[in-house]
């Protein structure tokens, strides 16, 4: 397939052309290890290997570890895991930022002898108060004309742990007066005295995420510095400091981060959801990071499709969560067994079907895959069918099993309600039904016909399971999109997960293998529990429905909302 082209494409190729960088093509993909990958980094992930792999060029997978407070090696773990999952190499290029703090130390003493940074002794408070509004400059510190000696003296005991955290920080140099905050004289090294999950307690100074990130591209010489929007503003600073330095200078190229309606991709909230309980961990199911889709039973090709489908831009927006299902979907429609599975039962009993007697029906295991063959399902006396399956007074449009009707089993024969069991609360327990010998297979060589097809599993030969069915975590399209006083957790969804026990399966699922994915006829795309599923005790989880039900809800919302 031939591949999308986008702005940034057209900037490399117009780099080749001009043989900048000597015709190299080497890109990065950078996460703060401070929570798990999202979808959002799925795209920035296959973006920036995606483009190394199409150029042939060179992509490294790099930790910009620069906050030991926020960091942990749970969370570079899992980033490696998935972003290898997702069926990414960096071919041994895996760095961190921690590797070049020495380099970042030296950097920094560079811009103090340049006269382009200085040590400034204001607090935080009286930092924000002397750094301006949108229409009002902001005013020099006055350590800002510290000699350079006394800086690098001062910058060295900072290193040395001589002071306290939040007593000092190292400054650039810049312009207090310009119109982009991010230049007026920002904070380049902060005191930290705090363990770090790479280089234990060596430092107690770290620099700050501007300062280390442009640094990093130009040691590993990257040549195209892929980031979002966010750092569009972050540019000249990254830049500054290259400039200043007079080493190998990195472009920096933004595009639009990832939005999906339904969903909140901000680490700092998705770290809430986990530690308010709202979610079971960041590999919940219904949480959008990579490790919870494959949860889910989502594929590394699915994602892949799905961020080759959504582009790359230039300008923010919500996609369309239908985008991301439907490639799942589209995936599985093509690759899943078909298989017969009772979610809320309801008991039948054929009564004129002999005690005893068992067959084995063929059934279909993928009409999209003429090589999946066909499996045989067992059939006997007793069956179970959905409970929503059977309506003892139905309205008109209601075609499935009723008093005196008849449908069709799948794969088997036609049956035709004759009684209603009931407890003695007036429950529905049970259905008596008779079956005609005429129809195995489903058709009546009569010619009849019935307007329903049910799934059902044989009872004598049911697996018991249990199903999880998700929904999306939220109820809103967009929901961070509140009311004053309001969180975003107004907007989560009560019903985004239902736990079925009981569930009636064929006999093949007993020991469906973990992550394994299939079509419950009638139902949608489950997959056995990577986690919690064992053989012969199997759980599922439904990874998305056959169709897009949740298209009809977008539009009433939107619909509403406008």
């Amino acid at each position: 397939m031939e591949k999308q082209t986008n702005f940034i494409r057209d900037i490399i190729d117009d780099d080749l052309k001009n043989n900048k960088n000597d015709g190299r093509v080497h890109t990065r993909f950078p996460p703060e290890p401070n929570g798990y990958l999202h979808i959002g980094h799925a795209k920035s992930i296959c973006l920036n290997f995606g483009l190394a792999e199409d150029y042939k060029g060179l992509c490294n997978l790099r930790f910009d570890d620069t906050n030991p407070t926020k960091e942990e090696t749970e969370y570079v773990n899992s980033i490696i895991e998935d972003t290898r999952w997702l069926g990414w190499d960096w071919g041994g290029r895996l760095f961190y930022a921690s590797d070049y703090f020495d380099k970042f130390y030296d950097y920094a003493k560079g811009l103090i002898k340049k006269g382009k940074a200085y040590v400034c002794d204001l607090t935080p408070e009286q930092t924000r108060g002397y750094r301006g509004t949108l229409t009002k400059p902001g005013k020099n510190s006055p350590y800002r004309e510290r000699p350079v000696d006394e800086n690098l003296d001062l910058f060295e005991r900072m290193k040395a742990g001589e002071f306290e955290d939040g007593t000092r920080v190292l400054r650039a140099k810049i312009d207090m007066s310009s119109p982009n905050f991010n230049m007026r004289d920002p904070v380049i090294y902060r005191i930290l005295k705090s363990a770090h999950h790479n280089t234990g307690d060596k430092w107690c100074i770290y620099p700050m995420y501007d300062f280390a990130h442009c640094l990093e591209d130009s040691i590993e010489g990257i040549t195209h510095s892929i980031c979002t929007l966010e750092f569009e503003n972050h540019r000249p600073l990254y830049d500054w400091f290259l400039d200043t330095l007079d080493i190998f200078h990195s472009q920096q190229i933004e595009f639009a981060r990832l939005n999906l309606g339904f969903t909140v991709l901000s680490k700092r909230k998705l770290l809430r959801l986990v530690q308010g309980g709202y979610v079971s961990g960041w590999n919940d199911p219904r949480m959008p990071t990579i490790s919870g889709l494959r949860r889910r039973g989502y594929t590394p090709s699915s994602i892949r499709k799905f961020c080759e489908r959504i582009g790359v831009a230039k300008f923010n927006s919500i996609i369309d969560i239908s985008i991301l299902e439907g490639s799942i979907r589209e995936e599985l429609n093509l690759t899943a067994p078909r298989v017969m599975a009772v979610l809320n039962p309801l008991k039948v009993v054929i009564i004129n079907y002999p005690e005893d007697k068992v067959e084995e029906m063929d059934a279909v295991n993928n009409p999209e895959d003429p090589t999946a063959g066909k499996r045989n399902v067992p059939f006997s006396r007793v069956l179970y069918i959905e409970r929503d399956d059977f309506m003892e007074d139905p309205p008109k449009k209601f075609f499935r099993l009723a008093p005196g009707r008849e449908a069709r089993l799948r794969y088997a024969y036609f049956i035709t309600c004759k009684d209603v069991i009931k407890n003695e609360q007036g429950e529905i327990i049970e259905l008596h039904c008779t079956y005609d010998p005429q129809t195995r297979g489903g058709d009546a060589p009569d010619g009849r016909r019935v307007k329903a097809t049910l799934h059902w599993v044989s009872d004598r030969h049911a697996i018991e399971a249990e199903v999880r069915l998700y929904e999306h975590l939220f109820l809103k399209e967009n929901p961070e999109k509140i009311e004053d006083g309001e969180n975003f957790t107004v907007n989560l969804n009560p019903d985004s997960l239902k736990i079925l026990k009981n569930c009636k399966t064929e006999p093949c699922l007993k020991d469906a293998k973990a992550g394994k994915a299939y079509q419950f006829e009638r139902l949608g795309y489950f997959c056995a529990e990577i986690l919690d599923s064992r053989p012969g005790n199997p759980v599922f989880n439904r990874i998305v429905t056959l169709k897009d039900t949740w298209a009809k809800i977008q539009n009433k919302e939107r619909a509403k909302n406008n």
